[in-house]
């Protein structure tokens, strides 16, 4: 199902799943208050009824596209929001990262912190926040690597930081030291989210296509 604007993974009477192009804000900042995805899901939902509501549960930065979860009522979204760890949800993202990784797959763990300047970095201090990164190969080419990264805990930049540990930053992360960007995108994608349902309590498996532009980076290529 979708409408001009919005491309819907998924909805019901409680929640709305959407895929979230790169390049677009999630909520409004103090710079951007019109450009933002929940301003093209609260206009959805409003041309269906004047009432309805709509609350974000999560976001995705600004130049990583795929899946964003909203609910349509806040009971629902406190709901979803107090269940939003490791035990009960399964996220899963697509990454295009530089240069070609030797091993095919792996775990990556580190302490995270943040410093003045918004930029997030590992560190053997156990203050930071605890992270955890599984990753597998799917494919190489001539100077990236296609990867399947299934996020344990879910901290901020931490695809983007653990992967820039490696000596792999993604692909147009400049912020986190890619020196590439064929395709003038971040080469993230939430390609996965598996949840439990808030009302029925059935699992819930949702999915979102890589985008055309990373996948024909890779084609015809194997691991």
């Amino acid at each position: 199902m979708k409408n001009k604007k919005l491309d819907i993974i998924y909805e019901d009477n409680e929640i709305l799943v959407v895929n979230k192009p790169s390049g677009l804000l999630t909520v409004s900042t103090p710079k951007e208050k019109e450009k933002t995805l929940f301003n093209q899901v609260f206009t959805y939902i409003k041309k269906k009824h004047k009432a309805n509501k709509i609350f974000i549960v999560h976001r995705l930065d600004k130049d990583t596209s795929g899946i964003v979860l909203f609910a349509k009522k806040e009971s629902i979204k406190e709901s979803l929001q107090n269940n939003w760890n490791e035990d009960n949800i399964q996220r899963e993202y697509i990454a295009v990262v530089e240069g070609k990784m030797s091993d095919d797959e792996g775990i990556i763990k580190s302490y995270l912190k943040e410093n003045k300047t918004l930029r997030v970095f590992s560190t053997k201090d156990k203050t930071g926040k605890l992270s955890i990164t599984e990753y597998k190969v799917l494919k190489r080419s001539k100077g990236y690597s296609l990867v399947l990264v299934n996020l344990k805990t879910g901290r901020k930049n931490q695809i983007r930081v653990h992967f820039s540990d490696l000596g792999h930053p993604v692909m147009g992360d400049k912020k986190y030291g890619a020196k590439t960007n064929p395709l003038r995108v971040l080469g993230l994608h939430a390609s996965k989210l598996v949840i439990t349902h808030p009302v029925t309590k059935e699992k819930l498996i949702l999915e979102s296509n890589i985008p055309d532009s990373l996948n024909k980076m890779f084609k015809g290529e194997k691991i």
